[in-house]
């Protein structure tokens, strides 16, 4: 078995991520489940996207360990989930910063 050559696994983590995230509603679900665990029906009322989206985008974020059903059948961050609530925060604060929340489109 060949080993790895140093720098490879960066290389192909950031392509896996942002096929993951750059999803339509996947960076959504993150940032709407960032506070409370939420059930299926809820978040399908709250974004108004169809069903078998929403259940595509939380199986392949649920198997990316991204988010988790609790017993109550709720979808929650898990860890690594958190982890990129937080770096939203910060998208968030940028977007506040260049006016980009107030505005419809990027200059």
């Amino acid at each position: 078995m060949a080993s790895e050559e140093p720098g490879t696994a960066p290389e192909r983590a950031m392509p896996a991520a942002l096929e993951l995230l750059g999803r339509r509603w996947s960076l959504r679900l993150v940032w709407e489940l960032r506070r409370d665990a939420i059930s299926f029906s809820e978040l399908r009322e709250r974004l108004g996207i169809s069903p078998s989206v929403l259940s595509a985008r939380l199986g392949e974020l649920n198997a990316a360990g991204v988010t988790e059903r609790d017993r109550g059948r709720r979808y929650r961050l898990t860890g690594p989930g958190r982890d990129l609530a937080r770096l939203l925060f910060e998208l968030n604060r940028w977007a506040e910063r260049t006016g980009i929340s107030s505005r419809g489109e990027l200059a």
